[in-house]
């Protein structure tokens, strides 16, 4: 596919507001029909990794939070930060231990996406867990987190009814699921 020339034009750009995991820039800009106007841009200083944990009988977690940013609890695959200059691999076998107490002897990258990109540059990527060994969970200071272990249909189900919204865990078992229609699992 062809790839097109930026067609924004940056005049200037201020930092508005920076934190351990963001900063929000806005730009003065040129936009594509020439006309002048702003643009926020929210830079993310982590990976968003997700797990999705697959055991032999075709058993998945997902793990229950209340997220602050939505006020309303979430069902979601487990999932965090990874700093920028760490493997991700290294991130997710953190996360999976962290909020289930899982590790896994096999690992497999599934997922790459861009959150939202009209207004960050947030990038995800979510591994596919086998091989599982269950120990302790270590969840962090500010998790506070039911842990769900289900049939991966029933995961697929809560997708279809819209009971998990989450982004990285809608195209995780999204992925998972086709993957199993083309015998790929």
């Amino acid at each position: 596919m062809e790839q097109q020339q930026n067609p924004w034009q940056v005049r200037a750009s201020a930092l508005q507001y920076d934190n351990r995991w963001i900063s929000v820039t806005e730009h003065q800009v040129i936009n594509p029909s020439g006309g002048p106007g702003i643009y926020g841009v929210v830079n993310f200083k982590n990976l968003a990794i997700g797990v999705l944990a697959l055991d032999e009988e075709g058993n998945t977690w997902l793990v229950g939070q209340y997220r602050f940013a939505l006020e309303a609890y979430s069902w979601e695959i487990p999932e965090g930060g990874g700093p920028l200059g760490q493997d991700p691999l290294a991130s997710a076998q953190r996360e999976l231990l962290e909020e289930t107490g899982l590790v896994a002897s096999r690992w497999d990258l599934i997922v790459q996406l861009h959150l939202s990109n009209s207004v960050s540059d947030e990038f995800g990527m979510v591994f596919l867990a086998r091989g599982l060994e269950q120990r302790e969970p270590q969840p962090e200071e500010t998790e506070q987190l039911a842990i769900l272990q289900l049939p991966f249909e029933k995961a697929y189900q809560m997708v279809k009814n819209h009971e998990i919204t989450d982004s990285l865990s809608v195209a995780a078992i999204q992925k998972i699921k086709l993957m199993m229609l083309e015998g790929e699992l």
